[in-house]
């Protein structure tokens, strides 16, 4: 019997080990992965004197984890490109959505569309961060805004993982924004998600988190207190969309639910970020959409690092705020907008993306972890945010498996 299924040989390795420095290098290495799993990586010198079913020379190429897309909004019918356009010539936001625009347009098109055309489009956006390097993707719901279309929308999100191999982590985002049906009572709105929409999800198993949206455009910390509080009765961890337009202390709200992540915070104030360190909430960078809506107000990076919270990074893939379906992207955009190092980039799409789902058995590579791995025609992994349009992935490992489209 064969000790490992595959060994991967003439390789470097950035292991993306927490606390170790510079991306945690080992140059000539090897990785040996076995039942999906690794089973060994170090310094080929030291590879043990065992047999691998197949093994593999990747001729110079650099291995990382594969990563992770932790904020995404996949699940969605129509575009709003046309709604792009005409912000470009100067129409605002309000104005789109006087006529019949913006979000709701997009809700409109998601309920009217059947599960497998939603499934169809959402396949080739997790298709495009699968030839990106992205083994896990967390995709929300939040265009449906009622019982059944979340539901269609979070079991539509489910069926991707089993067609591309990627891992899908679904969360209940129906705390988006308030549908028409609830126009002038989002009290009431939040009372059907807390009563029926939140318990229906749980008892179906369709979702891994609850997030909602913390603004004075959609919630206010009070009716999101209380989404918060029923998700965790029903033993859902959070997450939140927090401080994104203005400081409305979500960054604090979600330090105080034990959120899992708190996401976007270009207004979040020391106080929050404070709050976030003693809860253990991971900060979610979303760089696409600073830039679709010429933002200004920059996230609190600095204090951030220096408080030592963990920074992902994601795409925010949405039709209305950031069109965007490459992480390498948002990663390049946050080392140039946000001011991150590349390695910062890298653990950002990598092992505190992984954190900010609470998966621990990835995001970095070490012996006992999944074999989620990305391989790359690079010389040296600070080229993923360097380059721009680049397309360098020479593979991508699912397990063990490989699970990429060339």
């Amino acid at each position: 019997m064969a000790d490992w299924d595959l060994l991967l040989t003439d390789i470097s390795v950035a292991t993306m080990r927490e606390g170790a420095p510079d991306y945690g290098v080992l140059e000539n290495a090897a990785i040996a992965i076995q039942g999906g799993i690794l089973s060994w990586l170090g310094p080929r010198a030291e590879l043990p004197a065992k047999r691998a079913i197949e093994t593999r020379s990747l001729a110079g190429c650099w291995v990382t984890p594969a990563l992770i897309d932790c904020h995404t909004h996949l699940v969605f019918a129509g575009d709003r490109a046309a709604e792009f356009e005409q912000r470009r010539r100067g129409a605002s936001y309000a104005d789109i959505a006087l006529v019949g625009g913006g979000i709701l347009s997009t809700v409109r098109a998601t309920r009217a569309a059947t599960a497998d055309e939603l499934f169809e489009t959402a396949l080739k956006r997790a298709r495009a961060l699968l030839a990106d390097g992205v083994a896990t993707i967390e995709i929300k719901s939040g265009y449906g805004l009622d019982l059944d279309s979340e539901i269609k929308s979070l079991e539509v999100a489910r069926r991707i993982g089993s067609v591309t191999g990627q891992t899908i982590r679904t969360t209940l985002l129906a705390a988006h924004t308030v549908p028409p049906e609830f126009n002038g009572d989002a009290d009431g709105y939040i009372e059907l998600i807390c009563a029926t929409l939140l318990p229906t999800i749980a008892a179906r198993q369709l979702a891994d988190a609850v997030d909602a949206y913390c603004e004075t455009i959609a919630f206010s910390t009070a009716q999101v207190a209380k989404v918060f509080a029923r998700a965790r009765e029903l033993n859902l961890p959070v997450k939140l969309h927090a401080d994104q337009l203005s400081d409305a202390n979500g960054a604090a709200l979600a330090a105080k639910f034990s959120a899992l992540s708190a996401d976007h915070l270009e207004y979040t104030s020391m106080a929050g970020v404070q709050a976030m360190r003693a809860a253990g909430t991971t900060a979610v960078l979303l760089p696409g959409a600073f830039v679709s809506l010429n933002e200004t107000q920059l996230p609190p990076v600095a204090a951030l690092r220096a408080a030592n919270i963990p920074m992902a990074v994601a795409t925010d893939c949405n039709p209305g705020t950031s069109p965007l379906l490459s992480l390498r992207a948002a990663m390049a955009l946050a080392t140039r907008v946000f001011g991150l190092t590349p390695e910062e980039a890298l653990a950002g799409a990598t092992r505190n993306a992984a954190r900010a789902l609470g998966l621990a058995d990835r995001g970095t590579l070490a012996v006992g972890n999944r074999a989620d791995l990305a391989v790359w025609d690079i010389s040296h992994p600070h080229d993923l945010s360097y380059w721009l349009g680049s397309d360098p992935m020479a593979g991508l490992l699912i397990a063990g498996r490989d699970a990429s489209l060339r």
